[in-house]
């Protein structure tokens, strides 16, 4: 997901791996039952997959953002292990590519935050400022790297002062290869004899195309030699771009999402082709007929399904999640945190914008509008919130 780094302070105590189980188990999922069409036990829904695709992924499906980012380094061997030992559905990755044209799983371009790039003295050059998708940033950028040089750098926490305990971890885990991740993946598939579900992201496609560094062509070579290019393959791919979205469809047949930001703000591509359409227009049923002639889902931000006053509280649910099933459209809406600082107002407990609010009750609230899924950097929250839900 694209989002700036927000400031903010550190998490309180997690809750435990056994805790996650049960809420797994709620859901009929880690061991359980499947059905001859090898569907997992557990409350299903026939649109969980539109125009003729099947996602075969308890509903509410719940995605480890980068990992399991509230609790490790994003976008780690280490975030991605956790995640799914906690139980998460799918494991989700960023992409960005490397001067020779490796994809690699950072959550942005610009590592400065999440690498310890600052610390060596070998690339104190290498620090620049570029625009990317019209905003100026000044650091260190993954296509001024070759791999074997990011290679010799190590991950850390993005946001240290919301999340001071994961800084335990830094220096741990170097950036890996989203081949890597595949390989991992197919690893731990086999391990446990099911898939493991992957939800990738490609990062400002239309900017590295124009640095000669597409990133879609490569994807694509990656997913045909892993065997995930199919319409069943268990991955999703994601853009906030629509274009790419539609280069992807003319290149896989994987299960394909556009993710939307805020309602004013328009696609990178939109910009640069001239599109005066906006992400409000997308959501309309209009712009949702057009996203389901070549996407099988969304990811809106939370604000889409239901907007927040001046004060940070929710309002009324919009029609966003009716609107999108009626086009066969999977909706998988954007990020559950929980912390005090990322939740809406009305579930923060307390004046500590560190500490645990109701995160419990926030993913009720929004369960209850009828989408497939949530991404969320506490898998294990999110699930023990899911199985409350089924169960109600």
């Amino acid at each position: 997901m694209t989002e700036r780094a927000q400031a903010g302070p550190g998490r309180r105590t997690m809750l435990g791996a056994g805790a996650a189980v049960l809420g797994t188990a709620a859901l009929g999922l880690a061991g359980g039952p499947a059905d001859a069409a090898g569907n997992t036990a557990g409350k299903e829904s026939a649109r969980h997959g539109g125009r003729g695709f099947r996602l075969d992924l308890p509903v509410p499906t719940v995605i480890g953002h980068r990992g399991a980012s509230g609790y490790r380094p994003e976008h780690t061997l280490g975030s991605y292990q956790l995640a799914l030992d906690m139980g998460a559905h799918i494991v989700e990755q960023d992409l960005v590519p490397t001067r020779d044209g490796h994809l690699v799983c950072r959550h942005e371009n610009d590592i400065t935050a999440t690498t310890d790039v600052a610390d060596h003295p070998e690339f104190a050059n290498r620090r620049t400022t570029k625009k990317v998708d019209g905003v100026s940033l000044t650091g260190w950028f993954t296509e001024d790297f070759t791999l074997a040089e990011l290679k010799t750098l190590r991950a850390k926490e993005r946001i240290p002062g919301t999340r001071q305990k994961n800084t335990l971890y830094d220096g741990r885990w170097e950036i890996p290869t989203f081949e890597e991740v595949l390989r991992w993946a197919d690893r731990e598939g086999r391990r446990r004899r099911k898939p493991v579900w992957l939800y990738v992201e490609i990062k400002h496609p239309t900017y590295f195309r124009g640095l000669g560094l597409g990133l879609e062509e490569p994807l694509a070579k990656l997913l045909r030699r892993y065997d995930r290019h199919r319409r069943q393959s268990p991955l999703i791919l994601q853009s906030f771009e629509p274009g790419s979205i539609q280069r992807l469809s003319r290149l896989v047949a994987t299960p394909r999402v556009v993710l939307l930001s805020g309602a004013g703000e328009r696609p990178w591509d939109f910009v640069t082709s001239g599109d005066p359409r906006t992400v409000a227009d997308l959501v309309k049923p209009e712009g949702l007929k057009w996203m389901a002639s070549f996407a099988q889902g969304i990811g809106p931000t939370l604000d889409l399904v239901i907007p927040k006053d001046s004060s940070g509280r929710l309002t009324a649910p919009t029609t966003l999640v009716k609107d999108a099933h009626a086009q066969g459209l999977v909706l998988h809406p954007y990020t559950m945190r929980n912390e005090n600082s990322f939740l809406p107002a009305d579930f923060r407990r307390g004046t500590d914008p560190n500490a645990y609010g109701d995160a419990f009750g926030a993913f009720q609230t929004y369960f209850a509008t009828g989408i497939d899924g949530i991404f969320s950097d506490n898998p294990d929250t999110a699930l023990l919130a899911a199985a409350d839900h089924n169960a109600r």
